[in-house]
């Protein structure tokens, strides 16, 4: 068989179809019980990032596949679960289901001596099987290990409470009637802390570093409806940095007048964070600030300021790490954590090997997956070829000395991407 695809989230249902449509022989592996990704809700004691409250933080015109537009009746940001049975029908108008086998988990995958690929599998039944390629589409995500503070601050280990990470999360109403601590203030964080406001006796935000929190709407449009407009394009990055900053003022005002910390960075030099909810429910009492965690002590968590709190449950929103435990340990992140790939697609060095999905824009990411999608049909098709190694690793390097320019040498920093210009990418080789 020509191509394994690896996961049938967003990004493998894209790489399915424009296989598909080519006629590109291939079979899609996924260990979940069915498509969707981190769309799907998790089933009794499966773990997953799925919370019951998790909602698309961009359009739903700008997140669904450029031909497969979402219902009518869905608003503006659906919720997961709406999101997830919309994944699903598009893997069944898509044509692809009947190449996809679920509850199969990918165990290795390795390269052999003449180029091919070898992966072992194992399906629900427990039955391992090995089979070539000569191509291999990772496009499993990167929300599956999570990264907790190591080592935990110290009196961890002797907490009365519970600790966990926001992937364990489901759903506030487990934690009625109980204090909270949510630690972060990404994405997850500021859902989960809102959510937990509305059951919990007391929801405590702990902070350890300012990041600028936008509306999902400014002006009455979705921001990411603002990056996709053509003035918006027609501007310099120093005139979008100042207009959105201008904007977060008048919208918003300062974050230190909500107790939070302020950003030590300008805007667009470390991933934002889209919320319409954290503000308020910090105004409205339902959530307090506090700095970062210091230490914990019996029952109580004791910030760094001196103050402390006595909490039930500590979840920690802190990310995930970029792992794939599948391939090669070199493979694609070089010692410092960077991702090093060529248009954030291929690595350089392992000629029939793709990714697809791993970049982070501010925006939605389904136009980009499915533009990585498509080059990479075209690559395998044989319509487009890749450059000299030499030629990739210029491109990575220059790419990657552009990332710590802009946002320093932080973790996660090397997969985030500009839409408009990331596109741009692509749009010579694909003809559009």
């Amino acid at each position: 068989m020509r191509v394994c695809v690896i996961g049938a989230g967003l990004s493998g249902l894209a790489a399915a179809r424009a296989l598909n449509d080519r006629g590109i022989d291939f079979v899609c592996l996924e260990k979940a019980p069915d498509v969707g990704g981190i769309w799907r809700q998790p089933q009794a004691g499966e773990r997953g990032p799925g919370y019951r409250t998790l909602h698309l933080n961009t359009a739903k015109q700008l997140t669904c596949y450029a031909d497969f537009p979402m219902p009518e009746s869905y608003p503006l940001y659906p919720r997961h679960s709406q999101f997830a049975a919309y994944l699903r029908s598009f893997a069944e108008w898509a044509g692809v289901l009947d190449r996809i086998e679920l509850r199969t988990e990918v165990l290795s995958v390795r390269q052999e001596a003449e180029g091919s690929w070898t992966v072992v599998s194992r399906d629900g039944d427990g039955t391992q099987a090995s089979r070539r390629f000569e191509h291999v589409i990772v496009a499993s995500g990167h929300h599956t290990d999570p990264a907790l503070p190591d080592p935990l601050p110290a009196g961890a280990a002797s907490f009365t409470g519970r600790i966990l990470h926001s992937l364990d999360y489901h759903d506030g109403a487990e934690f009625a009637g109980r204090r909270t601590v949510v630690v972060g203030l990404g994405a997850s964080a500021v859902d989960i802390a809102a959510d937990l406001s509305r059951h919990a006796e007391q929801t405590v935000l702990s902070v350890r570093r300012g990041l600028h929190i936008v509306p999902k709407q400014l002006f009455g449009m979705s921001v990411d409806e603002i990056a996709d407009a053509p003035w918006w394009s027609a501007m310099s990055f120093a005139e979008q940095r100042r207009f959105v900053e201008q904007a977060l003022l008048v919208a918003r005002g300062r974050l230190s007048d909500y107790g939070l910390p302020e950003p030590d960075h300008p805007v667009f030099s470390s991933a934002v964070t889209l919320s319409d909810e954290i503000l308020s429910r910090i105004r409205h009492g339902a959530v307090t600030p506090k700095p970062a965690i210091d230490s914990f002590d019996g029952d109580r968590v004791v910030f760094t300021d001196g103050t402390s709190a006595e909490a039930d449950a500590v979840v920690y929103c802190t990310g995930f790490r970029l792992t794939f435990p599948f391939l090669p340990e070199d493979s694609p992140l070089r010692q410092d954590g960077a991702v090093e790939l060529y248009r954030r697609v291929v690595p350089a060095d392992r000629p029939g090997l793709y990714f697809l999905g791993l970049v982070r824009p501010v925006g939605a990411i389904t136009r980009l997956v499915e533009a990585q999608a498509r080059w990479v049909t075209r690559l395998i098709g044989g319509e487009a070829a890749l450059p000299g190694q030499d030629e990739m690793r210029e491109e990575i390097g220059t790419y990657l000395d552009g990332i710590v320019q802009r946002y320093g040498r932080t973790e996660g920093a090397s997969i985030q991407v500009d839409v408009g210009p990331y596109l741009n990418e692509f749009r010579e080789t694909l003809n559009v």
